[in-house]
């Protein structure tokens, strides 16, 4: 099962679904599960995290492992020969927002993640070739940043800015259609194999507090096929209803960037917009979805008005970023990005509660994980013209350690003059803008007047 070879011939073998996938974009795959061998799961079990949460049996990535070759010669064979049991997810749940309210998430086995990994590993190359440019989430070579890119990139493209649409569909997690989904998967995949395992997973149900419950919508969050399938779903219904029902009815040009199922509209005209919302309304409610009456809202993005700034432009927030309307050093009004409120103060609150508990830890240890933990901040936040924000949570962040540190004792003894000599042996990494490709300054090419496809 090893060798330099099999990411190879699975690779191949991927490239050969996605040119059928290609060939015939409107006809459905029978055959997939052939492709599916004991190499197929080995490069799945080698694509799947080790160190997540263990489901329901208990196994790690580790024990599942010390057998390997007869636990996937095992599980391939009760998947061909339809004897494979999808075992409930464990639900945990996970502080959301500003940390006072929570999300269920559900923890697989171990491995029924390596068999979800592994009709992934089937299932993107054809729906890779069904969906469009605009959508980004949890997809082969793209990332938040991609999406903010281009996002920053049609908004300059726009001159004057537009309307904003900012969707926030309620529970769509929970409120997925298991039977329109099936619906929906029909129109690609017929294989049986691969459509009876999906349908496993769908009825597997939750077990929280040794309570076992199921239903016919949702998915749990947290299951390594639940993003494709969130991401069909949500093609279907929005992403294809956009490009083929919406766009060519518009007046004025617009376009959409959508990161599974956080998306944005952005409209040229006010009236295009209010048309957009109410359908876009009408059309969730059709597959069981619906808008959040509160967290969804159509903003006026316009460039301010005037050189004082009157008629100040709104703002919304967007993968972590607040958007807003701001001048260069050149004076020019121009669409910026800083780390939005509500998530720098989730991401402080956090790394307080980790000092706190980390106080009694040698310091060396705690400088060098509150180290690599600046540096994640930093990856995602240090984008160009949020130098202000990285900076002060980096300051923020020293001002956390010091107080921890300073409480190790009934007597205090880390002052700042200390704290500083502290650092200066265990130094912190600087603050800087790495994601320079989010660095745009000038006016990039204009865009299509259409929205940008495929």
């Amino acid at each position: 099962m090893t060798g330099n070879s099999r990411p190879a011939t699975i690779s191949t073998k991927q490239e050969r679904i996605a040119e059928l996938a290609k060939q015939m974009p409107e006809a459905a795959m029978t055959s997939l599960s052939h492709h599916i061998d004991v190499a197929w799961l080995q490069e799945a079990h080698e694509r799947t995290r080790k160190g997540g949460a263990v489901g329901i049996d208990g196994q790690t990535a580790s024990e599942f492992g010390e057998n390997l070759e007869s636990n996937l010669s095992a599980l391939l064979t009760s998947m061909k020969t339809g004897m494979y049991r999808a075992p409930p997810v464990r639900r945990v749940h996970i502080p959301k927002g500003d940390g006072s309210k929570t999300r269920p998430i559900g923890i697989p086995t171990y491995a029924d993640k390596v068999v979800q990994r592994a009709v992934v590993m089937a299932l993107e190359p054809i729906y890779e070739e069904d969906f469009y440019d605009f959508s980004y989430g949890f997809r082969p070579g793209r990332s938040p940043h991609d999406a903010l890119e281009s996002l920053n990139e049609q908004l300059w493209a726009m001159r004057g800015g537009g309307w904003v649409l900012d969707v926030d569909i309620q529970g769509f997690f929970d409120n997925l259609d298991h039977a329109k989904l099936r619906e929906m998967l029909r129109q690609r995949v017929t294989d049986g194999v691969v459509t009876r395992m999906i349908g496993k997973w769908l009825n597997a149900g939750v077990l929280e507090d040794g309570a076992l419950q199921r239903s016919a919508i949702g998915t749990p969050q947290g299951g390594v096929i639940s993003p494709l399938l969130a991401n069909i779903y949500l093609h279907v219904v929005v992403d294809d209803w956009w490009v083929k029902e919406v766009v060519p009815r518009l007046r004025e040009h617009a376009f959409m960037i959508r990161y599974a199922d956080d998306m944005v509209m952005v409209f040229a005209s006010h009236e295009d917009a209010l048309r957009v919302q109410s359908a876009l309304s009408k059309r969730l409610g059709r597959f069981g979805l619906t808008m959040h009456p509160e967290k969804t809202r159509l903003l006026d993005f316009r460039k301010p008005a005037g050189p004082d700034g009157g008629g100040a432009a709104g703002s919304f927030d967007f993968l972590g970023f607040t958007h807003y309307w701001a001048r260069t050093r050149q004076g020019w009004w121009a669409p910026k990005r800083r780390t939005a409120r509500g998530r720098l103060t989730r991401s402080l609150k956090a790394l307080n509660k980790w000092l706190r508990l980390a106080r009694i830890r040698p310091v060396a240890e705690q400088a060098k994980q509150l180290g690599a933990k600046l540096r994640g901040h930093f990856n995602y936040y240090g984008i160009r013209g949020n130098s202000a924000a990285i900076a002060y949570y980096r300051f923020a962040a020293r001002r956390l350690w010091r107080k921890w540190l300073d409480r190790r004792s009934q007597k205090p003894s880390m002052n700042w003059a200390a704290f500083v000599r502290l650092e200066g042996r265990h130094p912190l990494p600087p603050c800087s803008a790495v994601s320079d490709s989010l660095a745009i300054e000038h006016r990039p090419r204009t865009h299509a007047l259409k929205s940008r496809m495929r």
